[in-house]
């Protein structure tokens, strides 16, 4: 079940039919700002993940420097999948409170929050891709980037409190 109670749209027979995401135009402030929020987070936590790295990289008495790029991508995506998993944002979400929802509304499992890190790396690896997700965030309704669409998720502003 969804956490946003007022997520039904009508299709065209007339029926309600469920979809667990706000509506981007009768709830716009699930949405606003969020990409530029995501932006935020991803810097802070492209700092984390670099940090962690160091660390690593010193904990293996500088080993670790010299395969800095396996390091990287391997914190990289487990940061990113347990911290998804756990509370359906990373720590730079959180901060900018903002999360990640499933298209029926719901927070992240770890089968999902993998798919998106996976689908986020596939992204990140080609300035094409990268290029079309960050116009799309910019122009889809829900600020839906290139793996969000594939996997029908979304990233919503957080409700005070939660």
């Amino acid at each position: 079940m969804s956490d946003f109670p007022h997520a039904f749209h009508s299709d065209t027979s007339g029926r309600a039919r469920y979809w667990g995401l706000p509506d981007p135009e009768t709830q716009a402030e699930f949405y606003r700002d969020v990409t530029i929020k995501r932006l935020l987070a991803w810097l802070i936590d492209v700092v984390l993940i670099v940090a962690i790295c160091i660390l690593v990289s010193l904990l293996t008495l500088g080993v670790g420097f010299f395969l800095w790029g396996i390091i990287y991508l391997a914190v990289s995506f487990i940061y990113r999948v347990t911290t998804l998993s756990s509370k359906s944002a990373t720590l730079g979400m959180r901060l900018t409170a903002i999360e990640l929802r499933t298209h029926r509304g719901q927070r992240f499992d770890r089968g999902t929050a993998a798919l998106h890190t996976l689908g986020y790396f596939v992204a990140m690896s080609t300035f094409v891709l990268q290029a079309i997700s960050i116009v799309m965030m910019f122009t889809t309704p829900r600020g839906q980037g290139l793996g969000d669409m594939v996997l029908g998720t979304a990233a919503v502003n957080r409700a005070a409190g939660q």
